[in-house]
């Protein structure tokens, strides 16, 4: 007797294939609880082509709006303002799967009924992520969606299902939640072929479309189609579309793909028209049964746990946010004069530090090639000088913080006297007749001439201090949970209750933890996040000192 999950493949299988979805090198299976369903390696294939699926099938915000049943009215929503592109997607995908005899059945039957990211966590899983920038993230995201579904979602639901004859249906907050859920983690930006977009540049835009069987599984779509529909990025004979692929989005992540997916606009490759395929990109024969992996991009932990709901131990692209509170500059002194300085300079209140600038620092880690995006620091800081006066720091080339966040930081740091002197400088600068606008470059170039860089280091190294004890209060340091993850027992949620503390056979009365993938993940997000705020800390520190030794110029 076929399993539940067999079942839903075998329905799924026959939908993809009265939709004109070509498998050709690959087949669809379960994988586990944790990472669902995933794409195998079925047959070797010349072409390397292994899944041809019609643009036809994927879920877009045209595709929405051409839905025989509910496009007009999400047409309507669309042009009034009432949602975006992407709002629209989540409308079909709940909608949908509220509907009883959806022609979507099939496909979303096969999508997970729950998540791992932190908007689906328990209490207690939320709380392993305090103190991080994805708590306070979800927090926000938490009420923003109910938010949405109690103003706007819940109703513009039920008007479409009441299009449905299917009024008496209860919509929840959970429908709207999973539909968000779907979305981020499964939508790709599609490059799709102008000509396809705008069918009326393209007379043949018939040849692309598969006829229907009058089947019940075929999706079927009208034809026509108006730019006044659309919400794009245009570049050259590709209109960028956010959307889903059914088929496609089977693929799990792995830091090292086999395969890619590309888009067909000709049939030139694939020999189907207007369609996305999978390409193998291994440059050996892919053994039978083999997981076919595609990149998801190069995430950090944090944005993985927020879209997907993984982690990756020891990420390489991992990266720290640093910020200064928008809401601290009024306590400042003279913030409202440091304020228009900001706004001049456009100033970014925070900055992104991907692990991988600690290589180009003063104590690298070691584990990647050396001397890469250093060019150009030097030359960078010099100009900023305004008098050609102040020395270029002898550590400018080690220096791994964003020049454009450092020149914010030097504006807050600003003293009394060091504010009357740029204020000085600029005012000749501009003239008594108001005769040049100030640039941005030259403020900043101002800023570092009288005031270098020791201030702005200073605030940094307070920064990154108060971030390390906002992440270490509750949960200790990174080594406290280094010691968690040696001795966690992980247990996915649908496990039943008979949790040992010990694991059998051990040699020694070492206790296992026992935690949910949820908790787990969150550990390894926040060690990380530990980790790389303590080695930014002691570049600024290091910084800081250098800077202090060498701040022995005075503008005159």
């Amino acid at each position: 007797m076929a399993t539940p999950e067999e079942a839903k493949l075998e329905t799924f299988f026959q939908w993809l294939q009265a939709n004109g979805v070509e498998l050709r090198g690959c087949k669809i299976k379960y994988c586990d609880s944790r990472k669902g369903f995933g794409i195998f390696s079925d047959k070797d294939v010349s072409d390397g082509v292994l899944l041809v699926v019609p643009l036809d099938l994927a879920i877009t915000p045209m595709r929405v709006m051409q839905d025989p049943l509910l496009g007009p009215a999400c047409r309507s929503m669309f042009e009034e303002g009432h949602v975006d592109d992407r709002l629209l997607m989540m409308l079909l995908l709940t909608v949908e799967r509220l509907r009883k005899n959806s022609l979507w059945k099939p496909y979303l039957d096969m999508l997970p009924t729950t998540f791992h990211n932190p908007l689906w966590f328990s209490d207690d899983e939320l709380q392993a992520l305090r103190g991080t920038t994805l708590y306070r993230a979800t927090e926000l995201q938490k009420k923003s969606l109910v938010s949405l579904y109690e103003t706007k979602v819940k109703d513009l639901v039920k008007k479409l299902l009441t299009l449905d004859g299917a009024s008496e249906i209860e919509v929840r907050y959970e429908d709207f939640l999973w539909a968000n859920s779907v979305f981020w983690s499964r939508a790709l930006n599609i490059p799709m072929p102008r000509s396809y977009v705008f069918p009326e540049m393209q007379e043949a835009r018939e040849s692309c479309i598969p006829e229907g069987d009058g089947k019940g599984s075929q999706v079927k779509q009208s034809e026509n189609l108006t730019k006044e529909m659309m919400c794009t990025t245009t570049q050259g004979d590709t209109v960028w579309v956010e959307g889903l692929v059914p088929g496609i989005d089977f693929c799990n992540h792995d830091l090292k793909p086999i395969a890619t997916w590309e888009v067909d606009g000709t049939g030139s490759t694939t020999g189907a028209p207007c369609c996305m395929y999978l390409q193998s990109a291994s440059p050996s024969p892919l053994r039978i049964d083999q997981e076919i992996s595609i990149s998801y991009g190069n995430k950090g932990n944090e944005e993985l746990l927020y879209l997907y709901g993984f982690v990756i131990d020891d990420n390489t692209d991992d990266y720290l946010m640093v910020h200064y509170p928008a809401e601290a500059l009024n306590t400042i002194s003279f913030s409202e004069s440091k304020s228009q300085l900001l706004e001049v300079q456009k100033a970014e209140m925070r900055c992104l530090l991907p692990k991988a600038l600690l290589e180009q620092g003063f104590f690298p880690l070691g584990t990647q090639n050396k001397g890469e995006n250093n060019n150009g620091k030097v030359d960078q800081v010099a100009n900023y000088s305004w008098s050609g006066q102040r020395k270029t720091p002898s550590y400018v080339n080690k220096l791994v913080f964003p020049e454009k966040f450092m020149t914010t930081l030097r504006t807050i740091a600003m003293q009394e006297d060091e504010l009357y002197k740029v204020s000085s400088m600029l005012e000749e600068l501009v003239g008594p007749e108001g005769e040049r606008e100030l640039s941005d470059t030259d403020v900043q170039a101002a800023i570092w001439e009288v005031c270098g860089d020791s201030g702005a280091f200073q605030i940094l190294v307070d920064l990154l201090r108060v971030k390390l004890m906002d992440l270490e209060e509750g949960s200790g340091t990174e080594e406290s949970d280094l010691d968690l993850l040696k001795k966690a027992l992980i247990i996915d949620s649908h496990e039943n209750n008979k949790h040992p503390s010990k694991m059998e056979n051990e040699s020694e009365e070492q206790e296992r933890i026992v935690m949910s993938r949820n908790k787990w993940s969150s550990i390894v997000y926040r060690r990380g996040q530990k980790q790389l705020t303590r080695l930014f800390l002691k570049e600024a520190e290091h910084a800081l000192q250098l800077s202090q030794n060498e701040q022995d110029f005075t503008v005159p």
